[in-house]
């Protein structure tokens, strides 16, 4: 599998980052790096017990979190890179949305005045097309663990892949349990892992409706984005783990 460098004005700046296709069947190493409403009603397992203070524009030290809204919420998973690469940590991402933006990274590091070549080090990115590339991309996650010992793991898109109208139902819905029975296997282990979708922005058919609901289930921490007064997204805390209670700035979604 070939990788392939990011579509746009290349210069020494941005060459380092690139994008990977997903997987094709071919076992090749896919990084290259230099060193609306509430959903709690509708899902009803508890959620695992992380000793933790939830925080909003955070992950959990170990878990999965969900957050989603609706919109471009994909392209809101910058945001929270800055604080994770100041605190030295590595992340994966696996952008079903194809919504990781360079040039806003490159924004995001100087306001906060974090070399750029730093989030090349510590940022790596693979991108999926169709619901079954992004499967297959968590499914490899282990693999890709032993070549980029990464802290973060990040998801966009998740299930909105799987609402593609050119996928049967039942095929989307063994792809989607293969995606999220890898995801529950990851939460496990200590690395943090977070889903970022725009799932309610759609009006997938009856035998997708359950999808997203099934995506939260077994996630420690869901957060819904709304827009604030000031024109500004808010993070709405609907699920935290039951010893764990929101930080200050969170809002709490009313049950």
């Amino acid at each position: 599998m070939k990788s392939t460098p990011l579509k746009i004005n290349q210069d020494a700046f941005y060459q380092p980052l690139r994008f990977f296709d997903a997987p094709d069947g071919r076992q090749k190493n896919l990084f290259k790096y230099d060193t609306e409403g509430s959903l709690s009603n509708a899902i009803g397992i508890p959620p695992p017990r992380l000793p933790r203070r939830a925080t909003p524009w955070a992950f959990p030290e170990q878990g999965l979190a969900v957050f989603y809204g609706l919109g471009n919420v994909p392209k809101l998973s910058h945001y929270f890179l800055p604080r994770l690469l100041l605190q030295g940590k590595r992340v994966l991402f696996l952008d079903g949305a194809n919504s990781a933006n360079p040039r806003l990274l490159a924004r995001l590091a100087r306001e906060r005045r974090v070399p750029f070549e730093q989030f090349n080090r510590q940022v790596q990115i693979a991108r999926a097309f169709t619901c079954f590339q992004l499967t297959e991309l968590i499914a490899r996650v282990p693999r890709f663990l032993a070549d980029f010992p990464a802290d973060v793991l990040v998801v966009t898109a998740l299930p909105d892949l799987y609402f593609d109208e050119d996928v049967r139902d039942w095929e989307a819905r063994v792809a989607l349990e293969q995606a999220l029975s890898s995801l529950e296997h990851l939460a496990r282990q200590p690395l943090s892992a977070a889903i970022f979708s725009a799932a309610t922005t759609f009006t997938p058919s009856a035998a997708r409706k359950s999808f997203f609901a099934r995506a939260c289930r077994d996630a420690g921490e869901v957060w819904r984005f709304s827009v604030g007064e000031n024109g500004r997204p808010n993070l709405i805390c609907e699920r935290v783990p039951a010893n764990a209670r929101p930080g200050p700035a969170a809002a709490i979604a009313k049950q």
